[in-house]
């Protein structure tokens, strides 16, 4: 089986900080809906991202997308740069 073919999930998300070395923290927001109270909400999702270039900066709309474990957190690579 090749890695092409894999289907891999991927969000959107921003950049919450860039301190650590080839890693960065993104933020995903989701809407949820509830249920019993017929309400959406928002939840928020924190996700280390590996960034090898080192590129993304504080604040910037980024895309990930999951890969193979790199470490301990680490199960995102970094696609592209929105904006």
């Amino acid at each position: 089986m090749t890695t092409s073919n894999i289907q891999r999930r991927k969000f959107t998300g921003v950049v919450l900080a860039c301190k650590m070395q080839k890693t960065i923290v993104v933020v995903v927001d989701r809407l949820v809906w509830n249920q019993k109270y017929k309400k959406q909400y928002q939840q928020k999702t924190k996700f280390m991202v590996d960034d090898a270039k080192g590129q993304a900066q504080v604040g910037q709309t980024v895309v990930i997308e999951e890969c193979r474990p790199l470490s301990k957190l680490k199960r995102w690579r970094l696609v592209s740069i929105v904006k």
